[in-house]
């Protein structure tokens, strides 16, 4: 294994892994993958190889890797490959990896040089890995050959964007050292995807390959065409060394012998070479890991708290002890009663904010359901006008009267009377259905001991069933009591008198004026075509129903008085989640908004709907009735009645919708008092006092207070979580303390990628070619004295830091205007030999001339 760098990071993994997966969960790292780009023969696979530590990529001049390759590495105690297309087989022979590339490639792109994007997926399982993920790229390339396609530089470039634009991708932007670092298609392609170079490591290869004479210095101490992460420089195998089977290990410390003794090199020893890359990229992991670990720890911590509480009932634990479950069963069943009190009366803590529960939910039945139920009932008009008109016939029988017959007052008072039975009953089933939900949701945390558990449901359900009973023959009784006696001297009974002066118009007792009864939100469903539906806040008072456009009430759109205004249900539309109901006008000409003779009103819930129709009943407006059988079956007389019955009629429907009124708005005080008395209070007593003399005698103490497994497997699996997420948080500590981020390295004016380098920069101090392909700038009139103090860094910057930038570096700026033309390097004067800057700004002007016939001299 050649990395030493991931070596270290492996038992940090490891320990992570670990930590997590002792509480069932996974460490998510997400580590970068790293890419390889660069030309065709860069040296990309071996760059790969040096950082795997092993030996399998294929090899060789001109084009060898056509098709890219994603290589995943797993860490594992056994050594072996596998491929996704040879499933199942394992290879533990790194040549045989190398073969079945080769031939896989071939397969699919042919053995003249055809390219393929489809990948070779190739997964390493090795003890000396992490996690990671490698990706060889083909060579960026110009010109087609063989059964390459004439696009073959686009194709091969938008392979590589496939890869190197995630944000998890480090990018190595190889480029050999005997080719000019300006044209390196690599640096462009990665300046494209990571204009701000965080993820861009430059790799100068073949530096034992460049002239004599020349080096790369100026690149690799990245004076020249800087990148913020910087150039590292490394030497790897060469094709006879490959061919010789030259070990990794000797190569590494052949390319180390290389860098010690390279004169140009020697001083940056230390920073150079495959160890160092392995060293960087590594670094760049630990970066990422310790930049995951804040969010890990916080979850952690969060889990830690939420167990913490419940960790401290089972710490000193015993479950067969008799003393304990005792106290247990007391406790348990005191808890129960205080929830069951507490859901009902209402309370601050543990307040569920998803839905109407418990008391809430008994509250709304009693106020908004059980009223709205009783409105509906006796609100038939017309079928009660047929009534009191065939009551006062058959009163009156063969006779014609005079005089308006109270029997039949008392005949349609006792027939409405009646109807009040089957709402009131209703009510007392919503209620009992409640109970039975609450005493069910309080019955949860009885869930360690199921036997305990199903005898108090058991029990407490029994009784509310009992009192149900009870309840019922009560309310029974009420309405039983209101039709034993008609009481016509009662305060609020209108009386014949005033019931022949009212018309049906003045008989809805509205609200005190203005009075609020209910604001929220609705939607105004519309058709598209009329601008589509919206949603508006809401206000209704007795007198009207406004919207404005929030909450706020400062801007209204529309007041509709609620004179003649009926409710009507309407269908819920096919794609519609919302449940709605329609507002209309009883007088058919008038339109109830804008153009509309019927809005339509839309809720979240039906819930919503009857709590909203509850609210138009308070305010007078009642829901419409469905009369066409009436219409269809009523005989002719009832539609063609002489004046006096019609009068007649008239004042019995007076004093009937007065009398029902009186009697309704009793029975709507009076059901909640007794629902209350008979079941809920009762229930809440019989909790308190006489639920555990229940459970004593239904059974022995041992069986009810017999854990369950699930929760004792439970108990067993909060302490190992709590203690396994404990040691996790203690393994992130050791790992934010013995790993270090290194910060990343302060942005370089790398402008000189943006623009289409006309000059060929080049690295060696060389002959006489970079004169001509100077810029004018840089060849500029200006004579100066000679750059003999440090040839060796005056030379190779020159050619390519022909702009300001190198006389500011050098500590001068006073010839900024010839060099402002061309791009340049700002920064970095550190690492110029202290003498230099003071001797080197009037020269700098003058290096075009100079430099060249010094340099070789210099470095020879």
């Amino acid at each position: 294994m050649g990395n030493r760098g991931m070596e270290d990071l492996i038992p940090l993994i490891n320990k992570l892994q670990d930590a997590f997966s002792s509480i069932g969960q996974s460490c998510n790292l997400d580590l970068p993958q790293i890419a390889v780009v660069g030309g065709q023969s860069a040296g990309k696979s071996s760059v790969l190889e040096n950082f795997v530590g092993r030996d399998f990529l294929p090899r060789g001049s001109g084009i060898v890797t056509r098709r890219p390759l994603i290589l995943q590495l797993c860490f594992n105690k056994a050594e072996y490959a596998e491929f996704l297309h040879c499933k199942g087989r394992k290879f533990v022979d790194f040549e045989e990896v190398r073969a079945e590339i080769e031939a896989e490639t071939d397969r699919i792109t042919g053995s003249n040089k055809g390219i393929s994007p489809i990948p070779i997926n190739l997964r390493v399982y090795s003890p000396n890995v992490l996690n990671l993920t490698l990706i060889d790229l083909p060579g960026m390339t110009k010109v087609a050959v063989g059964d390459q396609p004439l696009d073959i530089e686009h194709q091969i470039r938008d392979m590589l964007l496939q890869f190197i634009t995630k944000e998890s991708c480090l990018i190595l932007a190889v480029t050999p050292a005997n080719q000019d670092l300006a044209n390196s298609d690599a640096l462009k392609i990665a300046k494209e995807v990571d204009p701000q170079g965080l993820r861009t490591i430059g790799v100068i290869t073949k530096l034992d390959l460049m002239d004599e004479g020349t080096d790369a210095k100026d690149i690799l101490e990245n004076k020249l065409l800087p990148l913020r992460r910087g150039y590292i420089g490394v030497v790897n195998r060469s094709q006879k060394d490959i061919d010789g089977r030259k070990d990794i290990r000797a190569a590494l410390a052949a390319e180390r012998k290389f860098f010690l003794s390279h004169p140009g090199y020697r001083h940056m020893a230390e920073r150079m070479g495959t160890p160092h890359l392995q060293k960087q990229l590594n670094q760049q992991l630990t970066n990422h890991i310790r930049d995951t670990l804040p969010g890990l720890r916080s979850k952690l911590q969060s889990q830690v708290l939420s167990l913490e509480k419940e960790v401290e009932e089972y710490k000193n634990f015993r479950p067969d002890d008799p003393t304990r479950k005792t106290k247990a069963l007391l406790q348990m069943v005191q808890q129960f009663g205080v929830d069951f009190e507490k859901r009902i009366e209402g309370s601050g803590d543990q307040v569920d904010t998803a839905e109407l529960s418990g008391g809430a939910k008994i509250n709304r039945i009693f106020h908004e359901r059980f009223p709205f139920e009783l409105v509906k009932i006796v609100f038939d008009e017309k079928e009660l006008r047929r009534e009191i008109s065939h009551a006062i016939k058959n009163v009156h029988g063969v006779r014609t009267g005079l005089f308006t017959p109270d029997l039949a007052f008392e005949a349609i008072v006792k027939k409405q009377i009646l109807k009040l039975k089957e709402p009131s009953l209703k009510c007392v089933d919503l209620v009992v259905s409640e109970l039975t939900a609450l005493v069910m949701k309080c019955s949860v945390k009885l869930g360690s001991y199921p036997r305990l558990r199903e005898e108090t449901e058991r029990i407490v359900t029994t009784y509310v069933r009992e009192r149900e009973g009870k309840t019922k023959d009560q309310v029974m009784l009420l309405i039983d009591i209101e039709l034993s006696y008609i009481n016509t001297n009662h305060e609020d009974f209108i009386g014949f008198a005033n019931a022949q002066q009212r018309n049906t118009h003045q008989n809805k007792k509205r609200a005190i004026p203005n009075q609020v009864i209910r604001k929220g939100w609705l939607t105004i469903n519309i058709s598209i075509m009329k601008g589509g539906s919206k949603e508006y806040w809401f206000v209704l008072t007795a007198e009207s129903l406004s919207w404005y456009k929030d909450e706020e009430e400062k801007e209204k759109k529309y007041m509709l008085p609620l004179d003649n205004l009926k409710l009507r249900d309407v269908e819920k539309g096919f794609m519609s989640t919302k449940h709605v109901f329609g507002v209309f006008n009883t007088e058919s000409s008038r339109n109830v908004y804008k153009d509309l003779r019927q809005i339509e009103l839309a809720c979240d819930t039906q819930e919503d709907v009857d709590s909203w129709k509850a609210s138009f009943l308070r305010a007078g407006v009642y829901p419409e009735k469905d009369q066409v059988d009436t219409e269809d079956t009523a005989p002719s007389e009832t539609f063609s009645m002489d004046p006096q019955l019609e009068r007649q009629v008239e004042t019995i429907r007076n004093l009937v919708d007065s009398y029902i009124g009186i009697v309704n708005k009793s029975i709507r005080d009076l059901m909640p008092k007794t629902i209350m008395h008979l079941m809920i209070n009762s229930a809440k007593d019989f909790i308190h006092s006489e639920l555990l003399a229940y459970l004593y005698s239904s059974g022995d103490q041992n069986s009810l207070m017999e854990e369950s497994a699930d929760q004792a497997q439970r108990r067993d699996e909060m302490l190992r979580m709590y203690h396994a997420l404990k040691e996790a948080l203690h393994i992130i500590g050791d790992i934010t303390t013995t790993t270090v981020t290194v910060p990343v390295p302060p942005p370089v004016n790398d402008s000189w990628m943006q623009e289409a380098s006309p000059t060929p920069q080049r690295r060696p101090p060389a002959a006489a070619a970079p004169p001509p392909s100077r810029p004018p700038a840089v060849s500029g009139p200006r004579p100066g004295p000679p750059l003999n103090p440090s040839p060796a860094f005056g030379g190779p910057p020159i050619p390519s830091r022909p702009g300001p930038p190198p006389i500011n570096a050098f500590g001068s700026n006073n010839h900024q205007d010839p060099f402002s033309a061309p791009p340049l390097i700002p920064s970095r004067p550190a690492r110029i030999p202290p003498g230099v800057p003071s001797r080197r700004p009037p020269g700098a002007p003058h290096r075009p001339t100079i430099i060249r016939p010094a340099e070789p001299s210099l470095l020879d």
